[in-house]
């Protein structure tokens, strides 16, 4: 999620700015689970639409307990995931007993895998977890030792949230800034304004993360370095006009790294680029998800939008319709979140759910398409 950045710095007064594990209590924690997490997923041509339909979807809701419409979507097999933020953590108790539920429900469903649990746990000012990563990408990349600063943003990043059960990251930021306090750099989210440092630290935070099992997330694909301080895509359209060399050597280096490194998921921006896609958002946009990320690049990973109720998107249709782009598109994962935290509820994820199964019964979507997505997102289930 871009905006509201400011409104996440509450959450590190939970617990006097502490974290809810140290790194040896969750290393040991990690290091004692059983290798296989979840029962083996069933075949993809066995799941119902409405089932392989959820396997996309990761729902969002308001406030500390999860709503009933969540928990029943779970326990169908209808939900790949559920995200966190802020508002839905009070305390290590409350946090690990949601997960802990959400988790009994899910492995008891027909599909008998473990749910994706996301947050966004940058470090700096976006955390939605108190505790580790302390430093932002930026105070991290002017530090002393940058690489070694990265790397243990990682690894508490993953103690942090592996403690809680959390085990997807939506991070790092791998945007290359332009200038000074604009918009990625403002809340000091980007890593460096060189390429090559933003791809070195970055891969640096990935693999020390995923090493304690919980999934990183590079994003903005391709890229949004270069937005100005007011292009923020959770209000409104943002076009960059950024040249397609300036793309490919400069906002994309880091991916190049994040792939290297094994990045699990690749989250796409919702700003247009007309020099890759002159009509579509990157996150609706064949040519940038198909073309770029996985024929140019070769990410094999899980692709995720940013949230589906985005300023930038509502120009192109309804929840549902925009949910069947993105899909279309090459979507992996739909993010149903809103860009404010308290208008979440379960019915943005259900409502594109039906519209996604409806256009799979139309042949308005491929199946093919769909059961390949489902297998990543599935193996992704399996093993964060």
């Amino acid at each position: 999620m871009i905006g509201a950045v400011v409104r996440v710095v509450a959450a590190a007064a939970l617990a006097g700015g502490h974290g809810f594990f140290d790194q040896a209590t969750v290393s040991s924690r990690v290091a004692a689970r059983p290798a296989a997490r979840s029962a083996a997923a069933p075949p993809v041509s066995r799941l119902s639409l409405q089932q392989l339909a959820g396997q996309r979807i990761i729902y969002a809701y308001a406030g500390l307990k999860p709503p009933a419409s969540l928990t029943a979507a779970v326990r169908a097999g209808e939900a790949a995931g559920v995200i966190l933020f802020a508002p839905n953590i009070a305390s290590r108790a409350q946090v690990r007993a949601t997960v802990a539920g959400l988790q009994r429900a899910s492995l008891a469903s027909p599909v008998h895998m473990r749910l994706l649990v996301l947050t966004d746990q940058e470090g700096g000012e976006v955390r939605r977890l108190p505790g580790a990563p302390a430093l932002s990408e930026k105070q991290i990349g002017t530090s002393a030792n940058p690489l070694a600063q990265a790397r243990a943003a990682g690894a508490g990043a993953g103690a942090n949230l592996a403690g809680a059960g959390v085990n997807v990251n939506l991070a790092p930021v791998l945007d290359v800034f332009r200038q000074p306090d604009n918009f990625i750099d403002e809340f000091q989210r980007s890593y460096s304004r060189r390429p090559a440092a933003a791809a070195s630290l970055g891969a640096g935070f990935i693999s020390a993360q995923q090493r304690l099992r919980v999934a990183a997330t590079a994003k903005h694909f391709p890229g949004l370095g270069a937005a100005g301080r007011g292009q923020n895509t959770d209000l409104g359209p943002v076009t960059l006009t950024t040249s397609l060399a300036a793309i490919r050597s400069t906002d994309e280096a880091p991916y190049r790294s994040a792939i290297a490194a094994g990045v699990k998921l690749v989250m796409t921006s919702w700003a247009r680029y007309p020099a890759l896609d002159r009509r579509w958002p990157a996150g609706l946009s064949p040519a940038v998800i198909g073309g770029e990320l996985r024929r140019r690049l070769r990410f094999r990973g899980v692709t995720i939008t940013d949230g589906l109720d985005a300023g930038a998107v509502t120009p192109f249709g309804n929840l549902s319709q925009r949910g069947v782009l993105a899909a279309a598109a090459g979507a992996d994962l739909i993010l149903c979140a809103a860009p404010l935290p308290s208008e979440n509820t379960p019915a943005q994820g259900i409502t594109a759910r039906r519209a996604l199964a409806t256009a799979l019964a139309r042949h308005r979507l491929s199946l093919s398409a769909a059961r390949q997505s489902a297998a990543r997102v599935l193996a992704l289930r399996a093993s964060p």
